[in-house]
């Protein structure tokens, strides 16, 4: 054989057949290994760059099922010291009451024998009122109770004393009334 007549290239041995169909004969379209073309479905846009995202919520998801296993660990764990405690012999964990509820003040009008302490009295002030009775000892009404305000003095009034408006407890204010009833009240500066 003579390589003379025939033309031999290694681009043409490796040349793959071309899915053209209007390249090809008819008769070569039908027996073509190339797929009959059908149209591209519709996709959503890629996004590129969003892989990070996932990222942290992978490790936030983890680290509230850690915080979560963490706080039931702690919780067994003081459970359990207060049993181990017992069963030395301890004696138990005092547990304190929870802080009373807020104290509501209200205002309470007391009329103060002598006049010219009175005077003396700022809005703001805390003082001591002390009721004394004839026949028995002097005791404190309403201790550290703040003044709330100091009306002008009557002047109609004579030898009545001076009015005295202070913020106290409620319970404070119901003994302050029944004090000024029966007994003569004065003041003392805290």
């Amino acid at each position: 054989m003579s390589l003379t007549s025939a033309s031999f290239s290694p681009a043409s041995a490796t040349s793959a057949p071309t899915c053209s169909p209007a390249s090809a004969p008819a008769s070569a379209r039908a027996s073509s290994t190339c797929p009959p073309s059908r149209p591209v479905p519709p996709f959503p846009p890629l996004r590129v760059g969003r892989g990070s995202g996932r990222l942290r919520r992978a490790v936030r998801r983890r680290r509230r099922a850690a915080s979560a296993a963490l706080a039931v660990v702690a919780a067994a764990l003081a459970v359990g010291g207060a049993e181990a405690q017992a069963s030395r012999g301890a004696p138990p964990p005092v547990v304190k009451p929870p802080p009373p509820a807020a104290v509501r003040m209200v205002s309470a009008p007391v009329r103060i024998a002598d006049a010219a302490t009175v005077r003396l009295l700022r809005p703001g002030d805390r003082v001591d009122v002390v009721a004394a009775e004839r026949a028995q000892q002097p005791r404190v009404v309403a201790a550290g109770a703040r003044v709330a305000e100091v009306p002008a003095p009557d002047k109609g009034v004579g030898d009545g004393g001076a009015l005295v408006v202070l913020s106290v407890p409620r319970d404070t204010a119901r003994a302050l009334v029944g004090a000024g009833a029966t007994a003569r009240l004065a003041v003392t500066l805290c």
